[in-house]
């Protein structure tokens, strides 16, 4: 399987680079994916316990999973294979373009992957003997702390709120 398994690997891509194709990727949004997965971890939560635990079960995912995921999305951006618009568009695909035949790169992937950061992996690549000019370049080139994106509960909920009020206008507004 290409991409990020379950088992959280990301395998390189050999599709050709994003300026090779023909038409540009579909795009989505992390924060509509994520706005998904919490509303499936409410839902799931809410059957365990027999009854609608709202917005406090959201924000449980938000606190527990949100970077996870992100993390995993923004792997997926810069493996070229899925587009978030919130994510910088320059970095699409920049593990084939900058990268692929980097013997360094597998190894801080692996580290990004278990949820290292920038100081994890340069002590790491310390420790272990690597070259650390190449070390520098690949995680100034990745710039991992670009990627620090909020999920915001509360305007979702709003939002979702104005939707659900304008599509049954007799309903009451706190109704969803």
């Amino acid at each position: 399987m290409d991409g990020i398994e379950a088992s959280g690997n990301l395998s390189m891509c050999s599709s050709p680079p994003i300026t090779d194709m023909c038409s540009p990727p579909d795009r989505y949004s992390v924060f509509d994916e994520g706005w998904e997965e919490a509303d499936r971890h409410k839902w799931n939560r809410s059957r365990e316990v027999g009854y609608d635990l709202g917005e406090p079960a959201l924000s449980e995912w938000v606190r527990d999973y949100w970077h996870t995921f992100l993390r995993y999305k923004w792997l997926e951006h810069i493996d070229g294979r899925k587009f978030w618009i919130e994510l910088d568009q320059v970095d699409f695909g920049i593990l084939r373009r900058r990268f692929h035949d980097s013997q360094l790169l597998r190894p801080i992937l692996d580290q990004l992957i278990a949820g290292k950061e920038n100081l994890n992996i340069i002590n790491w690549a310390l420790d272990e003997g690597h070259p650390m000019e190449d070390v520098h370049e690949i995680l100034e080139a990745l710039h991992i702390n670009s990627t620090r994106l909020e999920f915001q509960v509360e305007a979702r909920l709003e939002r979702r709120q104005r939707i659900f009020a304008n599509l049954n206008p007799d309903s009451p507004q706190g109704a969803i």
